[in-house]
């Protein structure tokens, strides 16, 4: 079981990025203005996935200069790069956003997110209690080592691709094109619909 997500002077995700970006948005963050859009791919598979991915949408929302606009069904995925049966399987889902904040800002709130809720990076493919991938933000190409974009494996996942393509059917993935004829061009082997689950958009 995951632990519970709170706020206070402890939590990571108070304060994830720096002051000064703080005061250049503070001004837009109740309008918003001039917001780029961003696309945000969740995971988990230990504890509570899906309170997980919940608590993660809402620490999102908290974030001075974003705004969460459309969050996807959850899919259930085997894991990627493992062995079968040796980990849980995962819940995968896609957030839209709106923010202000640069890439490399939004970059350090998915990393305090993923901290608030004790993920740890010490296996390549090992479990986890939270995944926040930034897919897209804009129309930005970059092959920035520190945040490469669009993310360079998005366009072959189909627990992104699938879940992105529910909540935005017209998606374009910047220099890969529609998510819907990505989306067709892979395999859905091993991830599915979880009709029985729903993530809240937060109010």
């Amino acid at each position: 079981m995951s632990a519970p997500f709170t706020k206070g002077p402890s939590d990571p995700t108070v304060q994830p990025v720096p002051a000064s970006v703080i005061e250049q948005v503070d001004a837009a963050d109740t309008t918003l203005s001039n917001p780029k859009r961003a696309v945000i791919a969740l995971g988990a598979n230990l504890g509570n996935r899906l309170e997980t991915l919940q608590g993660a949408i809402d620490a999102l929302e908290d974030t001075p200069g974003v705004r969460v606009k459309g969050v996807s069904p959850v899919y259930e995925t085997e894991p990627w790069g493992v062995d079968p049966d040796s980990q849980p399987s995962y819940f995968n889902a896609v957030v839209i956003l709106k923010t202000t904040l640069p890439p490399s800002s939004l970059l350090e709130r998915a990393h305090a997110v993923e901290e608030a809720f004790h993920r740890v990076r010490d296996e390549r493919w090992g479990p986890r209690t939270l995944d926040v991938d930034i897919v897209a933000y804009a129309e930005v190409v970059s092959d920035d080592p520190h945040l490469t974009l669009p993310h360079p494996r998005a366009h072959e996942r189909a627990f992104v691709l699938a879940p992105w393509h529910d909540v935005d059917p017209g998606a374009q993935l910047p220099g890969h094109g529609p998510v819907v004829d990505l989306l067709d061009s892979v395999t859905r082997d091993g991830i599915a619909p979880r009709a029985d689950l729903e993530l809240r958009l937060p109010e």
